[in-house]
């Protein structure tokens, strides 16, 4: 018998995730063989293609999570495609984090699944399922830092060293801000369960706007530079180096102009 759990449609990958993966191969790749007069272009496509991508990933981690929870709804939602149209606010979830890489260079989360928590019993399990979104995130930044930890970059282009360099961080600063304790965040997420229904009910209110919260908190002067001091020690621990981001950077930004006669320090 066929359930909403095990319907072969629910859990086939969607050809419009396919297709962000295969616009981020090809970028990459143009990146790599540095397309003449357009590699900043490409890195542009790669970053934002691998971040959607990333996105993906991580509302996949959470459906997942809840449909071992319990929750078999995900699966009729679409939730399990991988398909960013199935996703409850694709303003929320691809619009405005993508709106934010390319104002700020910083990896926002967005909310994107509706998990029923209803049908989920224990609180283990409802944090599990909060937590699982930035760990992919976090688990995306390793795999993608890992040619650099491993000492692999050494004759690679400094396009796309800088360019997998600059969406390492994205990820890095997108699973930072997502463990946060604010309302509407997956950091609240974890710790809702263990609060008393009262602080439940109060941090309800806060939880659409916890998102531009967090963003106009990074304004703040002292904020962000203690922020981005922990980013930028947490990627030198993994051997990417500020010059490697800040190039990606540039080049994300082709439209200011790319950087020319770059050399690695």
């Amino acid at each position: 018998m066929t359930s909403a759990a095990t319907h072969p449609d629910h859990h086939r990958i969607s050809p419009v995730f396919l297709g962000l993966v295969a616009v981020m191969a090809l970028s990459g790749w143009g990146v790599w063989a540095g397309w003449a007069d357009v590699t900043g272009v490409a890195v542009f496509f790669f970053v934002v293609s691998g971040w959607i991508v990333s996105l993906c990933l991580h509302e996949y981690a959470h459906a997942r999570s809840a449909l071992g929870a319990g929750d078999v709804s995900v699966g009729a939602k679409g939730y399990l495609t991988l398909n960013p149209l199935h996703y409850t606010h694709a303003m929320l979830s691809i619009v405005l984090p993508v709106i934010f890489v390319i104002l700020g260079g910083i990896g926002l989360p967005g909310g994107a699944v509706y998990i029923e928590r209803g049908r989920i019993a224990g609180r283990w399990r409802h944090s599990v399922i909060s937590a699982a979104g930035p760990l992919t995130n976090a688990l995306f930044a390793a795999v993608l830092t890992a040619p650099f930890w491993l000492d692999a970059m050494r004759d690679v282009p400094v396009a796309f060293r800088s360019a997998l360099a600059f969406l390492a961080l994205l990820q890095v600063t997108a699973a930072l801000l997502n463990l946060l304790p604010v309302p509407g965040l997956d950091g609240f997420g974890i710790i809702e369960p263990w609060l008393s229904p009262r602080a439940r009910q109060q941090a309800e209110p806060f939880a659409p706007f916890g998102l531009l919260i967090v963003f106009g908190c990074l304004w703040i002067p002292q904020v962000n530079e203690v922020f981005w001091d922990f980013v930028d020690g947490l990627l030198r621990g993994m051997n990417v180096s500020d010059f490697d981001t800040f190039v990606g950077l540039e080049y994300f930004r082709f439209w200011e102009g790319e950087p020319q006669n770059v050399l690695l320090p």
